[in-house]
């Protein structure tokens, strides 16, 4: 098992490196049985993720792309952990991620 969490940690973090993300993979490993993190897919509708995951601890609108996002508090054995879910201007996923809606927003930022 741990050997498998190793492997699985150095893909993801090989990966996440890719993908300009401040993520920990290891927050994937404890959290990837969250319906955030494994039902909500790029596309879904913020009906279709309201019912996945509920009722979000905050909502914002963004400022880089329009549309909102979603903060949520991921638990996990008595570890929390942000987690948002963006959407675009049709309300349609667009992002999601271990990491708070204002932090999603300095990565667009910075990517301009």
């Amino acid at each position: 098992m741990y050997k498998q969490a190793l492997v699985m940690a150095c893909a993801l973090a090989s990966m996440a490196g890719c993908a300009s993300k401040i993520e920990n993979p290891t927050d994937y490993i404890t959290f990837r049985d969250q319906p955030l993190v494994k039902d909500v897919e790029p596309g879904m509708s913020r009906q279709q993720v309201l019912i996945i995951g509920g009722r979000p601890s905050s909502v914002i609108q963004r400022s880089v792309h329009p549309g909102s996002c979603n903060n949520y508090i991921l638990n996990e054995e008595g570890h929390q952990q942000p987690y948002h879910v963006s959407f675009d201007s049709s309300g349609r996923v667009r992002h999601k991620g271990f990491m708070t809606c204002g932090q999603r927003e300095q990565v667009e930022r910075d990517q301009l």
